[in-house]
């Protein structure tokens, strides 16, 4: 029996062997289509902000609550209402899901393959066909359970790409979710304050209705009087129409704004049932003195390009590797029988072991397609993280810039308010000495209000661009709380 085994093993390991060395040869006719061109990825370590863009004022980046720098009770509450149950980031993790499922197939398909397979049947073999009697024309039972497996030696790296492919889309999934998260917080944020910047708005013209209809009231007695003109009112009647126009349209866009906030929030009419206007909150942005790499860790979108640029990159070498030839071993282990009660005797055990050799010899056109489409995806993500890049630094700059104007413009309208209370208060005095009239006090009045209604949309630029920088930032997402990788620099072609 041994002696009838030793040659057919000595075959087995001359056809593995001989396998093998064609392998190496045909490898060394492998021809891979060179790179057409070259794509650089920028570097980001000197990125930073203009010496004329400063904001006063410490410099920090914006942490992960960002909002409850605020101060704001009802704010805080309708971020965290909004995160929690949002129809937007129910999406995002399914995404998340859909990635970390595929990562787990990838990981499978790369190891080992081994499974059991029992299966009975019943067949009636033809007495003309190719089995001799007793086979033939008759009706026999066959009963198999068999252990099977499979292992794809690895040798040029396809596997390994594949699941580093699969493992940075799930990272790339993952900073977008992230990115979904900050997106609503900063649009709650903005809606908010737009909302009280409304109703802080709607006040305000209310009050000036308030004193344009008792500058009309006395302008219709100095009429009455004979100290005046019939057309004296009219004018001041029109401006006081003018006033309730505006305040209708205030009241209107502030229902319209309430209406968006509560879309945000993803729940029902009690959303905002105990919302009330609150006193617009002072300045509290922060500008980091330099951004360079931490802008590219702290921005969740560029970590998400810069993801898929790795996956895509992984892909590349999937696609080179499909060059080569795929070797595996297969075998089996099991018993086969033709009567259910003789399946377990030592006679019916079955074995298999044998390798495979898969050489794409007249597939070359597809192969090179297939890596075309892979290097050209890689190159296209590759100018999108580029420009990304750049727009990030470009957003940081426009909403600092804009800050820094505000920041101008305010100190300015500060001074004119100051000058317009100061003449307020000297017409007062003058109305109690008897040296001026009622109308010079309500006129005061109307500019003090006047003063306060510039202040205010002042206010409501500045915290709508607030919340514009502090996205730009990042937004209090930072690269280590989802995945380390290379710095973006190190990315390279293949």
């Amino acid at each position: 029996m041994l002696s009838r085994l030793n040659p057919l093993n000595h075959t087995f390991a001359l056809t593995v062997v001989m396998a093998a060395l064609s392998a190496v040869l045909l490898c060394s006719c492998v021809s891979i289509p060179p790179e057409p061109h070259a794509v650089a990825v920028p570097d980001a370590a000197t990125a930073g902000l203009p010496a004329d863009i400063r904001l006063n004022g410490a410099s920090a980046w914006p942490d992960d609550r960002w909002w409850t720098r605020y101060g704001d009770a009802q704010l805080d509450a309708l971020v965290d209402r909004a995160l929690q149950a949002s129809p937007t980031l129910e999406a995002a993790a399914a995404r998340v899901n859909a990635a970390q499922s595929a990562l787990v197939v990838s990981r499978a398909a790369a190891g080992a393959e081994a499974g059991v397979t029992a299966d009975a049947n019943r067949q009636r073999y033809s007495a003309n066909g190719l089995f001799p009697s007793p086979i033939g024309g008759a009706t026999v039972n066959d009963f198999n359970v068999k252990l099977q497996g499979r292992y794809d030696f690895d040798l040029w790296g396809r596997n390994r790409a594949e699941v580093a492919a699969a493992a940075g889309e799930e990272f790339a999934r993952r900073a977008e979710a992230a990115q979904v998260r900050q997106a609503l917080a900063g649009s709650v944020a903005a809606s908010y304050f737009e909302l009280q910047s409304l109703w802080a708005l709607a006040a305000n013209l209310r009050e000036q209705a308030t004193a344009q209809q008792a500058l009309l009231d006395d302008q219709a007695r100095r009429v009455a009087h004979g100290l005046a003109s019939a057309d004296a009112p009219r004018a001041e009647s029109a401006r006081l129409a003018e006033l309730r126009a505006r305040i209708a349209e205030a009241d209107a866009s502030a229902i319209g704004q309430r209406e968006a906030l509560r879309a945000l929030l993803g729940h029902g009419d009690d959303a905002l049932a105990s919302l009330q206007p609150r006193p617009l909150p002072t300045g509290q942005a922060a500008l980091p003195p330099q951004l360079g790499y931490e802008l590219l860790a702290r921005r969740s979108d560029l970590q998400a390009a810069r993801w898929h640029v790795q996956a895509s990159m992984s892909r590349v070498e999937a696609a080179q590797a499909a060059f080569y030839p795929q070797i595996s071993l297969s075998g089996s282990l099991g018993l086969d029988a033709l009567t259910l009660p003789r399946l377990l005797e030592t006679a019916s055990r079955t074995f298999f072991l044998g390798p495979s050799l898969a050489l794409p010899l007249f597939s070359t056109g597809t192969l090179k397609g297939q890596l075309g489409g892979a290097r050209s995806a890689r190159d296209e993500l590759i100018a999108t993280y580029d420009q990304r890049v750049l727009d990030a630094v470009r957003d940081v700059a426009q909403a600092a810039a804009a800050l820094q104007g505000l920041d101008a413009q305010a100190r300015q309208q500060h001074e004119a308010a100051v000058q317009t209370e100061a003449l307020q208060r000297s017409a007062q005095a003058r109305l109690r000495q008897g040296l001026a009239d009622h109308a010079s006090t309500l006129q005061a009045d109307l500019a003090v209000l006047l003063e306060r209604q510039a202040g205010l949309q002042l206010d409501r630029q500045r915290l709508q661009t607030e919340v514009a920088l502090t996205q730009s930032l990042g937004g209090g997402f930072h690269a280590d709380a989802t995945a380390q990788a290379p710095a973006p620099t190190q990315m390279s072609r293949n």
